[in-house]
């Protein structure tokens, strides 16, 4: 990672994003406009499997991502030679696809003399809800706290700074997404299951199963789910309840859980100006109303960016690489993607 005082942009920024199911691009002005963005699935591929396919999601990445990232230009009406820089997600994720939009990101950078920025996609996310002009509350200031809810992350995190990440807690098993799909697996619903155990949970009665809140009230803000997974699996084997009141006593519990555990990283973070919230479990509307009221009691904002924002995207990417470069922060043709890359090993502005 190269360091300097920071630089100037001379041209909008191209984002890229394989790190795992969902390969997107995007163009946003040095001021963060968003000029075009597109986002194309892999469900359909990986759905008959229950789960994600690596090389199946690498090869999909490889066929897909030149011609997403021709049309997003289109869009913007821009060609490469009108770019600034270029960001990829470079990790953590998959590293087939990782591979695959990294060195898409640094053959276009290398042809048109561009900076490239090796963008971390927990940071990414971290950063998303700093997005100018997002937000009818305005960006938050440093320091907030983020709490990152996918189906391979389940992180409370204190955003100090650019490059300046403390984590709070983490899983000590499944991540919630994860939780949510298995659940919804046992209960017969298509993959990804999340938003097909929400809208079952939204005909239930969230009080009808009496289902485990792990480490609710517990110190700290580490998470496990894996013992409400068993229960619900338990549940059903009893043959007693019906699908739609397990659905809503699983989502009641995760959102318990997620909002206490809010609370207690509140708690550790004293000075947070805003608990934002992101990933793909953030779309779910019993997490947001929790996390809400847990924002509200502490005294601060709840803030998520929209829905489509909170989902794997390369607007997020493209604005992080736009924070990082105004930093003076470019990173090398050889850098490495990594399939495992904390937030705590990153680089941060002086």
């Amino acid at each position: 990672m190269n360091a300097d005082d920071g630089m100037t942009l001379r041209g909008p920024v191209l984002g890229l994003e394989s790190s795992c199911d969902e390969t997107a691009a995007a163009v946003l002005a040095p001021d963060g406009i968003i000029l075009a963005e597109a986002v194309l699935s892999q469900e359909q591929e990986h759905a008959v499997y229950g789960g994600v396919v690596p090389e199946i999601a690498a090869r999909a990445h490889l066929a897909a991502l030149p011609g997403l990232a021709e049309t997003v230009l289109h869009r913007a009406g821009l060609g490469y030679a009108d770019l600034g820089a270029v960001a990829a997600t470079s990790g953590p994720g998959l590293i087939g696809g990782l591979i695959v939009g990294a060195s898409f990101g640094k053959g276009v950078a290398i042809a048109q003399g561009l900076p490239f920025v090796a963008v971390n996609h927990l940071e990414a996310h971290a950063l998303t809800a700093r997005l100018p002009g997002l937000l009818p509350e305005g960006a938050p200031a440093f320091p907030y706290l983020l709490l990152l809810v996918s189906g391979g992350h389940c992180q409370c995190v204190a955003v100090e700074g650019l490059g300046r990440y403390r984590r709070l807690g983490t899983t000590l098993d499944d991540a919630v997404g994860e939780a949510f799909d298995k659940a919804a697996k046992l209960m017969g619903l298509p993959w990804p299951g999340g938003p097909h155990l929400e809208r079952l949970a939204a005909t239930g009665n969230a009080r009808a199963v009496p289902l485990p809140r792990p480490l609710l009230g517990r110190a700290g803000c580490d998470f496990s789910f894996s013992g409400l997974k068993t229960a619900v699996a338990r549940a059903l084997a009893q043959g007693t309840a019906r699908r739609e009141d397990v659905a809503a006593s699983f989502q009641a519990s995760v959102a318990a859980v997620l909002a206490d555990r809010a609370r207690h990283a509140l708690g550790m973070m004293p000075v947070a100006t805003a608990v934002v919230v992101a990933g793909g479990v953030a779309a779910n509307g019993a997490v947001r109303t929790a996390l809400a009221g847990a924002a509200m009691a502490a005294g601060v904002p709840m803030l998520a960016p929209p829905l489509r924002l909170c989902t794997d995207n390369a607007v997020m990417v493209a604005w992080a690489g736009i924070e990082r470069l105004r930093a003076g922060l470019i990173d090398p043709m050889d850098h490495n993607p990594r399939p495992r890359w904390p937030l705590a090993e990153l680089a941060g502005a002086a």
